[in-house]
């Protein structure tokens, strides 16, 4: 009768280590926690390495080269070779910048400095003439601005700065100024913004540490797969689309080489991770055909605010709508990832504890965890891109605009769609990706008992004794 409950020990270390879990001397109910205990310090930072069957590992990568050659041979076709030249036009973010710092400040009465008009009529009534009477009277700052960089490094301005204005100036400040050298010598130079580098690049350590701190090895190839992904999105996707490559295509071939960057360098060139990368691959091709296909359907064209208006000034050839759904392909990619790596986790880790359990038990059991991912992971997403679009959502409202009017709007619509097409593909995720591991991993069930039967005479004998 003791014999009954002894075989299902052997298994229960999907790695190949049995005959080191039988070191362990644990009863029969306790013996899956030294098993995976075991194995998690063979993997190192990749949890549990289950069984891969040679077969299994050739028909992975029968569909993972011929990807990652179509990735590389993209990237090679449409390098762009860096982003091409124009002629500054002076607006937005396509003005010449230099650094600069506060020397001085003092504060004067606005009269003094004609800082602000009334309205010649002297009509008060409206909030721009409230507001210039409120500046006339009040007291405005007057700052001396040396400029820090540049031709003109060293040369002093002054600016004048409102009581009301939003962005108000203190001495020794760093600032950003704006350089206009067709405009005549005492308006060439403007503050436009203050210099944020430090606090910006202390945050930035601050994550960095972090990171490294709790996730050790791993969280320094995470951040090592973030500085990749960087450098794709700034030398590959922005240049090619400013080259006039499709967006579309561009996007898709550099998310793809992100992709698989990211997640192999941070979890392990494994069949785990190579099923993480099928299920993304596939979610990303749903992604692309409903955003293509909606935001025609929505005739959504991309060009809605003043710089996708002055993009399309200076590059009038690149398509505003295929850069609208790079950019849904390029956000969904993200959280898509983290979607298809933890689902793929649970069905291995199901795996692990039960390796009696079947294909079906196993996707039954993930799709169990992938709901409550589902409902977590769509919230946010949607609460980040009504996040990012509150200031507009807030004008709306001022508005009394209906929520009808609202939504039918091109600016809000352009949200809309980009937020459920990449949810509708974050959901599509789970029980593709769910599917895909609980086959992998149940197909390498087969070959389990050779991995034994290779294991090594002490193995082998061990369990001859017990059925004994």
């Amino acid at each position: 009768m003791t014999s009954s409950p002894q075989p299902p020990t052997e298994p229960t270390d999907p790695a190949g280590h049995a005959g080191h879990a039988g070191h362990a001397h644990a009863e029969p109910g306790h013996s899956p926690a030294p098993s995976a205990g075991h194995s998690h310090g063979h993997a190192h930072s990749h949890g549990p390495a289950a069984p891969v069957s040679k077969h299994l590992r050739k028909v992975i990568a029968a569909v993972l080269i011929p990807f990652a050659t179509a990735v590389v041979i993209g990237m090679v076709v449409l390098w762009p070779g860096g982003a091409p030249g124009h002629e500054r036009t002076g607006v937005g973010f396509d003005r010449q910048t230099q650094q600069g710092s506060v020397v001085a400040l003092q504060n004067v009465d606005c009269k003094s400095v004609n800082a602000s008009q009334v309205p010649p009529t002297g009509d008060t009534s409206t909030p721009e003439g409230r507001e210039a009477l409120a500046a006339q009277n009040g007291e405005c700052k007057k700052a001396t601005i040396k400029v820090g960089s540049g031709p003109d490094k060293g040369r002093e301005f002054v600016e004048i700065v409102q009581p009301g204005a939003p962005r108000q100036l203190t001495d020794g400040q760093g600032v950003v100024v704006a350089y206009a050298p067709d405009a005549p010598r005492d308006l060439q130079y403007s503050v436009i913004d203050v210099n944020r580098k430090l606090p910006m690049a202390l945050l930035a350590g601050i994550f960095a540490l972090s990171v490294v701190i709790v996730g050790r090895m791993r969280g320094l190839f995470a951040l090592i797969a973030l500085v990749v992904s960087f450098a794709v999105l700034t030398l590959f996707i922005l240049p090619a689309i400013l080259q006039g490559s499709n967006p579309l295509v561009v996007a898709v071939v550099g998310a793809s080489a992100i992709m698989l960057i990211a997640l192999y360098m941070c979890h392990g060139l494994t069949a785990r991770t190579s099923v993480a990368v099928l299920g993304t691959i596939i979610s990303l091709l749903l992604i692309g055909l409903l955003g293509s296909l909606f935001i025609d359907w929505a005739f959504l064209s991309g060009n809605t605010d003043d710089n996708t208006g002055l993009i399309h000034g200076l590059y009038p050839n690149i398509d505003m709508s295929g850069l609208l759904l790079a950019g849904v392909i390029i956000g969904s990619l993200g959280v898509l990832d983290d979607v298809t790596v933890t689902q793929t986790s649970a069905v291995w880790e199901l795996h692990q504890a039960d390796p009696s359990m079947g294909p079906r038990g196993l996707y039954r059991a993930g799709i169990r965890i992938g709901r409550d991912h589902i409902a977590s992971v769509v919230n946010t997403l949607v609460l980040a891109y009504a996040g990012a679009a509150l200031p507009l959502l807030l004008l709306f409202s001022i508005a009394n605009s209906s929520m009808g009017s609202v939504a039918n709007s091109e600016l809000v619509a352009e949200e809309i769609v980009r937020t459920l097409v990449g949810s509708i593909g974050l959901v599509a995720s789970v029980p593709v990706t769910t599917a895909l591991a609980a086959l992998v991993v149940s197909a390498d069930r087969a070959e389990s008992p050779a991995a034994t039967a290779a294991s090594g005479p002490l193995r082998g004998g061990r369990g001859r004794r017990r059925k004994r």
